[in-house]
């Protein structure tokens, strides 16, 4: 007897001493004002004074929680002992029992928890309660008997939701001196909203630019999960994933020379056709050069592209572009009032440098020019050159093809207002 009351003191001593000697830190209170309910159910061995009628025996654990706070919560506990065998006492005259008997002890407690922010899964408590014991006979002075008790536990949180559980709890009965150590092991299930921890994500899928794209996938695709519009075009990543199956890291996705955004929002044009109203010439030069409408091909002016190769860091032409070069130089003869914008543009490698050529395709769209001007016999007032370099690119720069189709001069005639 007076073994089980000093294992009983010393490990509420115990418990207490942890506890206390970690920072005394509260975790967030959310959960306990969402979800306070638990339902414990265990089994365990309880161990009966010696001088006592039964033997020790084991039991059933059930108890109902109501958490109040992240301190205090408030149980009620029923614990059922099936069969707690006669204990026979040889050569004595103390009061015993003929059968076995079935026994139930009940009753409220209140746990006091030791939880600390350091370790949320860890949960040290000590407990306090009143009850009372059931019995099919007398197992004490009569078959109803009241106790008090103290004990002490610890929690182990798996989640919000489950717990792995451990207490020991001494009953004393008010009206004798008897002392019964219950132990028990129980699982812990918590039951309504789980809001998450501060350690755990919370559901669904994260979107920290809030562009319509989890993080996860612009990982994957390449684009910045911190920045909405990762091309800066006007459309945000989602839009343009999700809407317009533009390229969310190319802001000129069809490279006519407006922005995604710019064809989207201002000009109503496709920013996956570079030439919308199918006339001719591409949406960016009707809004930038021409000044005609991208929707309507009514308007666009005659335009000629030619592929005219020059030699290496030179804007001599070639007699072989001859040929095409007098095609132009005929359709200007037929309409005197024609003009001709004469543009040169380059390709772009690793190392080409944007201010050179832009130099070297204004050379060579000049040299274009001059054979108009000097061999075609149109006057020069109706022409203009203007070199580009590698800024207005129509395919990009990945391929040797795509290179060829970007090493071009082009020629936009517009005829005379008759």
């Amino acid at each position: 007897m007076i073994s089980q009351r000093i294992l009983l003191a010393v490990l509420v001593a115990n418990v207490a001493a942890a506890s206390f000697a970690s920072e005394a830190q509260l975790p967030e209170t959310d959960l306990f004002e969402e979800a306070p309910w638990t339902l414990t159910l265990g089994v365990g061995y309880t161990k009966f004074e010696g001088d006592q009628v039964v033997e020790n025996a084991p039991f059933l654990g059930l108890r109902l929680g109501y958490s109040a706070d992240v301190r205090w919560t408030y149980e009620l506990g029923l614990d059922l002992v099936p069969r707690a065998k006669a204990r026979e006492f040889d050569g004595s005259d103390r009061r015993t029992i003929s059968d076995d008997i079935w026994m139930v002890r009940a009753g409220p407690d209140v746990l006091y928890h030791f939880r600390t922010t350091e370790n949320l899964r860890f949960d040290p408590y000590l407990s306090a309660g009143l009850g009372f014991y059931l019995t099919e006979k007398k197992f004490l002075a009569s078959t109803f008997e009241p106790y008090g008790s103290l004990g002490a536990g610890l929690f182990y949180h798996f989640n919000n939701e489950w717990a792995l559980r451990g207490d020991v709890r001494g009953t004393m009965v008010s009206r004798k001196t008897d002392f019964n150590l219950w132990s028990m092991v129980g699982v812990t299930y918590r039951w309504g909203p789980q809001p998450a921890p501060e350690y755990q994500l919370r559901g669904g899928d994260l979107d920290s630019d809030g562009d319509g794209i989890p993080d996860w996938l612009e990982l994957l695709i390449g684009t910045d999960p911190y920045n909405p519009d990762t091309d800066g075009d006007g459309l945000s990543d989602g839009e343009e994933y999700w809407i317009y199956f533009t390229d969310p890291l190319n802001p000129d996705s069809d490279y006519d020379g407006l922005t995604d955004g710019a064809e989207v929002h201002v000009y109503g044009t496709d920013p996956l056709n570079p030439d919308t109203d199918g006339g001719g010439v591409y949406d960016g030069h009707e809004v930038m050069e021409d000044g005609t409408d991208p929707l309507d091909p009514r308007d666009d002016l005659q335009l000629y592209t030619l592929n005219i190769e020059f030699d290496y860091d030179k804007s001599d032409l070639r007699p072989q572009y001859f040929d095409e070069l007098d095609i132009i130089v005929r359709v200007l003869q037929r309409d005197p009032g024609a003009t001709a914008r004469i543009e040169g543009h380059a390709d772009r490698r690793p190392r080409s440098e944007r201010n050179y050529n832009i130099r070297l395709s204004e050379r060579r769209a000049n040299a274009v020019l001059n054979y108009i001007a000097d061999i075609g016999g149109i006057s020069r007032d109706r022409l203009s050159a203007h070199g580009y370099g590698f800024d207005r690119p129509i395919a990009p720069n990945d391929t040797e093809a795509n290179m060829q189709r970007n090493r071009r001069t082009e020629i936009y005639i517009r005829p005379s207002v008759e």
